[in-house]
C-alpha cells in the first residue's frame, strides 16, 4: 500500500514537523495529517494518562492499589508462555500468534505492525498487515525508535474499519488521543512495555560497545537474571551482566523521549505482553479490560499459564543503583558477574522484579526531567510516579 497525502493535508514548515523538539519518540503522527493533533495527542507535550485510562478502561488507577500504581489499571495478570513456540520469535510467540488469530477469524481487517528493512534488522519499517506471512514477518522486537503511527493515513484511505495496533506507551498513548478521528468501528490495542529505546545510531554504540560479535546480533533483552541476552545468527545467547556495561561510554546513547517517558508498563494497552513480571522463560500477561480479555482468549488452547507471583525486596536495590547510574560508575567484568549471580539468587523476583525496573527507571527519568526540563516537571510526570519516585532518596 502506498501512502498518498492526505486531502486534508497542508504543506508545515520544517520547524513544525517535530512540536515536541528533542523529546520527540518519533512515533510517526507527526509523519501524518494527525500532526494536527500534535499538541493534544504527544505524550511529550500533554501528558494525560489518567483522562485517557478512565476513556479506555472506564477508569483510572488507584494510586491506594499498589497494583495499579505499579501496573496500570487490570482485570488479570499471569505468566504464559505458548505450548508450541513460533520459530524465530523472540520468546514463544504469544503477540504474533494473537495477531494472526485475529486477522484469520476476522475479527480485524489489518493489523499494525513494525517489520524490518530489507537492508538492515534492526531499521523498523511500520506496516499494516493483511496476511499471516506479513505478521510473522514483523516478530522479533526493533529495539529503535519506531513510527509505528506514520500509516494512520492509511488506515483512513483503506476502508478498513476493525483494526488490530501493536505498538508501545508513547504510540499509544497518541493514538487514543486521535482515536475518535480514525473512523473506526473497533480498535484492538496490543502493546508490549518498552523502555530504553534509541536511534539507529545510538543501538550500533550500544552493540559497538557491549557485545563480543555486534555484526551477528539478532536480537537482545535485559532480562530478570541482571543480564543481557544477546541472541547471535548462529543461535546462541551471550550474557552480559547489567552491572558491566560500560555506563561512562552509554549514559547518553537513549532517547530523551526515553529518559522522559513514565509508562514503561504501556498503561493505554487492552492487552499488555512483555517478560518482567515474569519467571525467566514465561511472558507476563496484562488483561486491562474486556477487549484485552477478548484478544487472550483467542489463544488460550495454545499456552500454557501461572499465576503471577513477586519474592524479594527491590528497595536497597534501587536505593543503591540511583548514584551508581547517576555517576556513570561501571565495575569490573569479575565484579559485575559475581554481584549478577548474587543478585539473581537474593534479588527481587516476579512482580518484584518488575517493581525494581521501574523504580530505577522512573527515579532515573524524574531526575532527567528536573535537571533538563525543569519547566515540565509538574505536569509532565504523572502522580503515580511521583508517588513511586517519593520513596527514594535522589541526588540533586
Amino acid at each position: 500500500m502506498t501512502l498518498v497525502p492526505h486531502k486534508k493535508a497542508k504543506a508545515l514548515k520544517p520547524s513544525s514537523r517535530r512540536p515536541a523538539k528533542e523529546l520527540c519518540s518519533e512515533c510517526g503522527l507527526c509523519d501524518t495529517y494527525y500532526i494536527h493533533y500534535v499538541k493534544e495527542a504527544c505524550a511529550f507535550i500533554n501528558q494525560q494518562i489518567p483522562e485517557l485510562e478512565t476513556q479506555t478502561h472506564g477508569r483510572s488507577r488507584d494510586l491506594e492499589n499498589e497494583d495499579d500504581l505499579y501496573f496500570g489499571v487490570s482485570q488479570d495478570m499471569m505468566a504464559a508462555r505458548k505450548t508450541e513456540p513460533i520459530p524465530g520469535a523472540q520468546w514463544t510467540g504469544i503477540v504474533s500468534t494473537i495477531a494472526i488469530e485475529m486477522l484469520t477469524r476476522g475479527m480485524v481487517e489489518g493489523v499494525v505492525c513494525v517489520q524490518n528493512t530489507e537492508e538492515d534488522r534492526f531499521q523498523p519499517k511500520p506496516i499494516i498487515a493483511t496476511t499471516p506471512e506479513e505478521i510473522l514477518a514483523a516478530r522479533v522486537n526493533k529495539p529503535t525508535l519506531s513510527p509505528n503511527l506514520s500509516v494512520l493515513e492509511q488506515i483512513e484511505q483503506s476502508g478498513m474499519k476493525r483494526l488490530l495496533v501493536i505498538g508501545v506507551g508513547c504510540q499509544i498513548q497518541a493514538l487514543r488521543a486521535v482515536e475518535k478521528k480514525l473512523g473506526l468501528e473497533k480498535l484492538y490495542v496490543l502493546g508490549t512495555p518498552c523502555t530504553d529505546n534509541v536511534t539507529r545510531a545510538g543501538l550500533q554504540k550500544f552493540l559497538d560497545t557491549t557485545s563480543r560479535s555486534p555484526e551477528t546480533v539478532v536480537y537482545y533483552e535485559f532480562m530478570q537474571d541482571f543480564q543481557v541476552h544477546f541472541k547471535h545468527e548462529d543461535g546462541s545467547t551471550e550474557l552480559v551482566p547489567f552491572f558491566g556495561l560500560k555506563t561512562n561510554e552509554l549514559k547518553d546513547v537513549f532517547a530523551p523521549s526515553c529518559l522522559s517517558c513514565f509508562d514503561y508498563v504501556n498503561s493505554l494497552a487492552d492487552l499488555v505482553v512483555g517478560y518482567m513480571g515474569a519467571p525467566f522463560g514465561w511472558q507476563w500477561i496484562v488483561v486491562r479490560n474486556d477487549r484485552g480479555q477478548e484478544m487472550l482468549d483467542l489463544v488460550q488452547d495454545q499456552i500454557e499459564t501461572q499465576p503471577v507471583m513477586s519474592k524479594g525486596d527491590r528497595r536497597q536495590a534501587v536505593q543503591q543503583s540511583i548514584p551508581a547510574y547517576d555517576k556513570a560508575v561501571t565495575l569490573p567484568m569479575w565484579a559485575a558477574k559475581l554481584m549478577g549471580v548474587v543478585i539473581e539468587k537474593i534479588g527481587p523476583k516476579g512482580l518484584e522484579y518488575a517493581r525494581f525496573s521501574i523504580d530505577s527507571h522512573f527515579t532515573r527519568n524524574y531526575l532527567y526531567v528536573k535537571r533538563n526540563h525543569p519547566e515540565k516537571l509538574e505536569q509532565h510526570v504523572p502522580d503515580y510516579a511521583k508517588r513511586i519516585v517519593e520513596q527514594y532518596k535522589l541526588p540533586d
